[in-house]
């Protein structure tokens, strides 16, 4: 989970651009292989065997995280070109992202955002839904909740003439009802919805998978004062290369699901059809 993409970073959430290259580049080297949170969500992902499937995640449309130059191009130094750039020096892995929206669109007007964002999907990444305003939808009305997503839904469907899939809470704050934020008849149906998370989320073939509140981690390094310490990106990439038994590492087929027998009950049974143990 990403949020503002600098030079030089001003506050907690923010990310350099060479963090986010450095970190990119440990996840190509390690041997992980974004998807989209659509396809994540879907439980349908072609991942190369061997790899580790990974989300790449960016929250409120800032413009550190995308824009095009003159020649029609990712600027420089945004999240998009350096996704692009570390892909073409690390064969194999796949640049995409999913980007979640507020209203701004990247400091972009109507005719840059409409450009910007068929670009995008034209290129893999994902369009998804932030709201309009970035608020604490936990203590609005169903009517204010219907309002923020709704709004950025419609103001998505009118530049780029389709619906998104899934939303990111912001500050991972849930509404009193959560139905509100999950469906409106003809306006917005999400297929998944993530939190701001602290851990990885659990694989969408346990059947322990909620997928109406799937974690994120929080990219930053192990600062010792904080809980970065223990529950951001840095510690959590460290800890799964101290426990590979507990990182997904694809079989290579799309159309199955592969695990050790004795992991057989923790199968949804959706996808059992699909199972293959070992």
């Amino acid at each position: 989970m990403y949020h503002r993409i600098l030079p030089k970073p001003e506050l907690s959430l923010d990310r350099s651009t060479k963090e986010l290259y450095d970190e990119l580049t440990r996840l190509a080297k390690d041997g992980y292989y974004p998807i989209t949170a659509a396809e994540f969500v879907s439980g349908r992902f072609n991942v190369p065997a061997g790899k580790h499937p990974v989300v790449l995640t960016f929250d409120d449309s800032t413009p550190g995280h995308f824009g095009l130059d003159a020649q029609g191009n990712p600027k420089p130094d945004t999240a998009v070109a350096i996704i692009e750039r570390v892909a073409r020096e690390n064969p194999g892995f796949r640049p995409v992202a999913t980007f979640y929206l507020n209203k701004d669109l990247f400091g972009m007007d109507d005719v840059q955002a409409a450009a910007g964002l068929k670009w995008l999907r034209q290129h893999g990444f994902e369009i998804g839904n932030h709201t309009m305003t970035h608020p604490s939808l936990s203590g609005m009305s169903e009517k204010g909740v219907r309002k923020e997503i709704g709004g950025m839904e419609d103001e998505i469907v009118k530049l780029t003439g389709a619906h998104t899939t899934t939303f990111a809470y912001p500050f991972g704050s849930v509404p009193k009802k959560e139905k509100w934020a999950e469906k409106e008849d003809g306006r917005y149906a999400f297929t998944g919805m993530f939190l701001a998370g602290w851990r990885p989320s659990l694989s969408p073939f346990d059947g322990d998978f909620d997928r109406w509140k799937i974690d994120r981690v929080r990219s930053e390094g192990k600062i010792k004062e904080n809980d970065c310490k223990k529950y951001c990106s840095t510690a959590w990439l460290e800890y799964l290369d101290k426990h590979p038994e507990e990182r997904y590492t694809s079989d290579g087929d799309p159309n199955t699901v592969t695990f050790p027998k004795a992991a057989e009950d923790r199968l949804a049974k959706e996808y059992r059809a699909r199972a293959r143990t070992y």
